[in-house]
């Protein structure tokens, strides 16, 4: 999804900043490791540094998106900018060798080359310490972009090599208004943000009748729960049981019930525009008065602990039944 400069300045200021200062006094170094989790930004901000590198007709420092060279970055077929991405589960040293062979020719449009490795945590060893060489010795104007969302996976001779830029996770207030523009409805949008930083997948749930039903089964075992925790596990049997099946989707269920908590807290606290459930706000609000803090924080405890134990395997009714006792008492599990 292309984004204007104006889109990567509010998603990233920090990294735009230090990239458009580098542009602006042509001290564009040989090689910059792009460091954040998925959705931050890396691969945009990569080639639209690449776009600075080779615009016909940049405006101080930032490229003009309108000529040949911007247009050929953006569809991916300019000759001197590579990217090289995942073959299967991981990079390997033949990419790599390709890689080299290329740059070692000459530039087909200019004396530049630029190329970005998308997932670099995923060298094999032997592509990491071939990469490195490339690295060692940078031909000139050659500038390398690796992207990662796993650094600590990385050789630490190749990051020593890199100017390292973070990438932050975007606000939720911000990925909201985003999706908004996107098409998706404000209140699917409000809990969208929390659950993921990637646009794509959270235009897709917004259309997924599985989630749209999801978001309303959490709601009503949390409506059932506050007042009898007994017809809650009824619920679990006869409403979340069939509609929570893999793990990843009990994960997410737990993460939409304790969305729910951190709602009555920022209502607490008279953080309105952090809702997740926004059309929920007169009955959170109701709830919230009659939630003491201390309270309030134990169910929160209760529920990352929950999430804890499902991780650890722990059978899904056991731990959904212990889950609506105990957040009314709101003492951990055990």
């Amino acid at each position: 999804m292309a984004e204007s400069w104006d889109d990567l300045q509010k998603r990233q200021p920090l990294a735009a900043k230090m990239l458009m200062n580098s542009l602006q006094k042509n001290r564009v170094a040989h090689a910059y490791l792009f460091e954040g989790v998925r959705g931050t930004g890396k691969k945009e901000m990569a080639l639209f540094l690449a776009k600075g590198l080779f615009c016909r007709q940049p405006v101080e420092g930032v490229p003009c998106m309108e000529c040949d060279q911007c247009h050929r970055i953006a569809q991916g077929n300019h000759p001197d900018v590579h990217v090289i991405e995942p073959d299967g589960l991981s990079i390997k040293k033949e990419q790599i060798r390709l890689l080299q062979e290329e740059f070692s020719k000459t530039g087909m449009e200019s004396r530049r080359k630029t190329y970005i490795v998308n997932s670099a945590d995923k060298m094999t060893v032997q592509a990491a310490n071939s990469l490195l060489k490339f690295l060692e010795e940078p031909h000139p104007s050659t500038t390398a972009i690796l992207l990662t969302e796993q650094m600590h996976q990385m050789l630490p001779t190749i990051l020593s090599r890199c100017q390292h830029v973070g990438f932050k996770p975007l606000t939720p207030v911000f990925f909201k208004e985003k999706l908004v523009e996107e098409g998706v409805h404000p209140t699917l949008a409000s809990v969208l943000s929390k659950l993921t930083n990637q646009v794509e997948e959270a235009v897709e749930l917004s259309t997924d009748e599985w989630f749209v039903q999801a978001r309303k089964i959490m709601l009503k075992l949390y409506e059932v729960q506050k007042t009898d925790p007994f017809e809650a596990m009824t619920r679990v049997q006869s409403d979340y049981l069939p509609h929570f099946k893999e793990k990843s989707q009990i994960d997410q269920s737990l993460d939409l019930f304790l969305l729910i908590y951190k709602d009555l807290l920022y209502i607490q606290t008279e953080k309105l525009d952090h809702l997740s459930y926004p059309d929920w706000l007169d009955t959170f609000r109701t709830d919230a008065l009659q939630t003491s803090a201390r309270q309030l924080s134990d169910q929160l405890a209760v529920l990352l602990e929950a999430k804890r134990q499902l991780q650890q395997n722990m059978n899904t009714q056991l731990l959904m039944e212990q889950l609506m006792l105990k957040l009314q008492g709101g003492s951990a599990l055990v």
